[in-house]
């Protein structure tokens, strides 16, 4: 880890100009060493085909030429960016003369720590690179094989750079006693930001003594409200819970208003009844066949063609059951009535909250920060996606003439 900090010190001199073609470069080695990645990613598949690993698993942890592709372009989309460094956020001149401003720096060595997502690695790395830090990686064993061959190609392109090739750091060790070397070194780390299921962030949260940006499991609810557009609402389910039901910001809750159950409910099982696992409320089960959900479904983040299906009396029971269950990630309400729409996004405390339209927006490409370190749902330091933006800190800078203090 010694390195990784020497490196992020000479990364943080770097220009804008060096910065960027260090990112062409990488994206250069990414499409040159395309097979290569696609063949060691075929490895991985094939491991977690053998170890049974749900197929909403495996979609997550393939690489497509397509994917790979959409990486490129990712890369091309934090070039383009501003640079978050060096930016003068405020400045006052004192009474006593000594002018202060507030200029915006490289937060040093920022440790990720995932699971089976290679598409972290470039996404992680490249806005590392960007806002001038140093990145330890830290995936998956079911994604040793693609991460490996990743960094192979990023350190590739690094090599024709001027950023350090020593700035990005892939761990391989597998022994969960090294997740925890990670977050408490803080000689070493200045930033933790784990990303993955409940079990991996409780346990970095609990255990980091390094500053850590809280990235949470996406519990998502989509409320139909009474004067809701049915075709839409419709929609946005399908979008939100079929697209990859494998992501964060897919759905995992449905609530009805009584209202519009029994119409919206007829609907959807027509026309997903093949594509969906239904769990509901027994209200529910009297409008069509479901098993019956329990308060754990509500609770789950299935990630998988599971939807938890409740209906509600009015908009105050669909906002005291998000509150309850809810992982403070991304909530919709779909209506066409304004009033209800402004109560439910003042009432709902996520860090993403939807009015007609699908939470599987809730992405740092979508959002237009080029790519994201994940989704946070703490109310420190960052919330939402964790773009370019949010990996500086500041640092005040003070210029006098001689003064003193009396």
């Amino acid at each position: 880890m010694e390195n990784l900090r020497e490196a992020s010190n000479k990364l943080k001199l770097l220009s804008t100009n060096q910065k960027n073609k260090a990112l062409v470069e990488i994206r250069n080695a990414i499409i040159e060493n395309t097979e290569e990645i696609l063949e060691a990613n075929m490895q991985d598949l094939e491991a977690g085909v053998h170890l049974k690993m749900k197929g909403s698993l495996l979609d997550r942890l393939t690489l497509t030429h397509k994917r790979l592709n959409a990486l490129a372009e990712s890369i091309d989309d934090v070039i383009d960016l501003k640079d978050p460094v060096g930016v003068y956020l405020s400045g006052q001149t004192m009474p006593n003369g000594m002018q202060i401003v507030r200029r915006s720096v490289p937060m040093g060595v920022i440790a990720i720590i995932y699971e089976a997502r290679p598409n972290v690695t470039i996404d992680a790395t490249i806005l590392a690179i960007k806002s001038g830090n140093a990145i330890l990686l830290r995936g998956s064993s079911s994604a040793l094989n693609s991460n490996i061959a990743l960094v192979k190609a990023i350190k590739q392109g690094l090599a024709k750079s001027d950023v350090p090739v020593d700035a990005v750091m892939l761990i391989e060790d597998n022994d969960r006693d090294v997740v925890k070397q990670i977050i408490t070194a803080n000689e070493y780390i200045d930033l933790v930001i784990p990303r993955g299921g409940a079990e991996l962030i409780n346990m970095v949260v609990e255990n980091a003594t390094v500053p850590t940006i809280e990235t949470g499991v996406g519990n998502c609810h989509l409320y139909v409200d009474k004067d809701a557009n049915l075709g839409m609402a419709l929609d946005l389910l399908q979008n939100g819970k079929l697209q990859r039901p494998s992501v964060c910001n897919a759905l995992e809750t449905l609530l009805l208003h009584k209202d519009v159950a029994d119409s919206f409910l007829h609907k959807m099982y027509f026309k997903l009844r093949g594509c969906l696992e239904f769990r509901g409320c027994e209200r529910t089960a009297k409008i069509i066949d479901v098993t019956i959900a329990t308060d754990e479904d509500y609770a789950t983040e299935f990630l998988d063609y599971v939807i938890a299906i409740k209906i509600v009396d009015d908009i105050d029971e669909a906002i005291k059951h998000i509150q309850k269950y809810s992982s403070n990630h991304s909530e919709c309400i779909v209506t066409d009535n304004l009033t209800s729409a402004n109560k439910f996004v003042d009432s709902i405390d996520s860090s993403c909250v939807y009015i007609n339209a699908s939470t599987r927006f809730t992405d740092g490409g979508e959002f237009g920060f080029g790519a994201e370190m994940g989704i946070s749902t703490q109310k420190m330091q960052v919330r939402g996606p964790v773009g370019l933006e949010h990996l500086v800190s500041y640092k005040y800078i003070i210029t006098g003439t001689g003064q003193i203090r009396e």
